[in-house]
């Protein structure tokens, strides 16, 4: 299956698996989680699980599938993440649990292994072909969640099985698909793997368990000199390294770098305040003067119109960018993502003022998801572009994570005394540092400077060994 429109309707059927794992696990805990004798510390840790293995497996699945086949990698994944969501479904204990969450951290490598195969079986759907599937990610996010409390209503563990059929329409996507036709070889740096998995294992719990542990404690500021050491040892390895697992070349790409730190930024507002979000909208405005008060499933619906804004700006991303150009196009992202802060801090007492707001972001979140993701593919040589859109994706996750600790910071130093109640400057400050951060996405984009523009227009290298160096 070659053919444009072909390939990238199967590619849509991964990606729509890809945004209900995505979507439909996180509401279900608490609900799951009293049916499980699970506390609150342990969901946490389910959810932590979840963010290790996908913080961990996105540059070892990018970096494995540029050198031994992008659909090999893409199969193996899909068998991972489909087999943990049926255990999850089949057998739901605290153990399986963890083993479900942790395969299904495999999803990571979707997106970047199916974009290394539409680069090299479709390039001149690439732009189309990337904006389509970030928005079906993002529709599919919002419905998994929808569709996995639904069945939950009579049932608390029903809704374990959202994931199940698409499972198995994803796997008969992956056997269906080509693989990409770009060189591949070299062997696989194990002890460059093992200081990255630490490293970003060690970043991950920083940012997971640090508003448990307290930010200043020695347990989080131990873990943290860790990963400082491990992370600059892992770079040094590299560096001398005649196959790295990651090229440090690849890291100091000026264009992929400029456009990794936009999608931090970006990805640190959009992503990292959904849990402030849902806080916000199901606040009880009689018992802490600010919210809307609404229950789950109407926090649900607004959260899915915020991914079918998101859909709209991804799908008119391309039209943009072509028009205005990659720059304009990313510093608007970034512009847009401050305007619905900044709405939200000067227009949050009527639903209809939040609301709009949270639409220009989720708006904001279909063009930076695609514009990001289709720059960091074209910026490299055709054999790296599983790995450099593997970067961006660890940049996003880094970004939301890092965003959603410094919101919860904001929020246990504005608690109300003697009510437990997040104080409304809690969010204030919340929504003022996401804005802040994006107008540093934005000038960052600035920066961005095209290959066309720098007569460096990247062209299909060939690499027998499959070293990146």
């Amino acid at each position: 299956m070659s053919s444009g429109p072909g390939l990238l309707a199967t590619m849509a059927v991964v990606v729509l698996f890809s945004g209900i794992v995505q979507g439909y696990l996180t509401p279900l805990l608490p609900e799951v989680g009293k049916r499980l004798h699970l506390g609150s510390v342990g969901q946490n840790n389910i959810y932590l699980l979840f963010q290790v293995a996908c913080t961990v497996l996105t540059p070892l699945l990018s970096r494995l599938g540029d050198q031994h086949g992008h659909r090999r990698l893409l199969r193996i994944s899909l068998a991972m993440v489909a087999g943990g969501s049926l255990l999850i479904a089949v057998w739901p204990s605290p153990a399986t649990l963890a083993v479900g969450v942790s395969l299904q951290g495999a999803v990571v490598g979707f997106f970047p292994l199916l974009v290394g195969i539409l680069r090299s079986r479709a390039p001149e759907q690439n732009r189309k072909g990337i904006s389509l599937l970030v928005g079906v990610l993002l529709i599919a996010i919002g419905v998994g969640g929808l569709v996995a409390g639904a069945l939950s209503e009579r049932h608390a563990v029903a809704g374990l099985w959202t994931a199940v059929p698409v499972a198995a329409l994803a796997v008969v996507a992956g056997l269906l698909l080509p693989d990409s036709d770009t060189p591949r070889g070299g062997r696989f740096h194990y002890g460059a793997a093992a200081l990255l998995t630490a490293g970003l294992v060690a970043l991950a719990l920083v940012l997971a368990q640090g508003e448990v542990w307290g930010w200043t404690s020695p347990l989080t500021l131990g873990l943290a000199a860790f990963t400082v050491v491990v992370l600059v040892a892992w770079i040094r390895v590299e560096r001398g390294a005649a196959e790295p697992l990651v090229s440090v070349r690849l890291l100091s790409n000026p264009r992929l770098a400029v456009v990794s730190g936009h999608t931090f930024c970006a990805a640190f507002g959009t992503i990292g305040f959904l849990g402030a979000n849902a806080f916000f909208l199901g606040s009880s405005r009689a018992e802490t003067g600010y919210g809307m008060d609404l229950g789950p499933q109407a926090i649900a619906t607004v959260s899915l119109a915020m991914v079918v804004a998101g859909f709209a700006g991804s799908t008119l991303t391309p039209r943009l960018a072509r028009r205005l150009g990659d720059r304009a196009v990313l510093a608007l992202g970034g512009a847009l993502i401050a305007l619905g802060f900044i709405g939200m801090i000067l227009f949050h007492d009527t639903l209809t003022q939040y609301v709009t707001c949270a639409l220009v972001v989720g708006l904001a979140t279909g063009v930076f998801e695609s514009i990001t993701r289709s720059v960091s593919a074209e910026v490299v040589a055709e054999h790296e572009t599983a790995l450099a859109v593997g970067i961006n994706e660890l940049a996003l996750s880094l970004g939301a994570a890092i965003g959603a600790a410094v919101i919860g910071m904001f929020f246990a130093a504005h608690v109300q005394r003697g009510t437990g109640h997040i104080a409304e400057s809690g969010y204030l400050w919340g929504w003022g540092t996401c804005a802040a951060v994006a107008v540093v996405g934005a000038a960052l984009a600035v920066r961005y400077r095209s290959p066309s523009a720098q007569g460096a227009t990247p062209v299909r290298q060939p690499a027998t060994t499959g070293d990146l160096a």
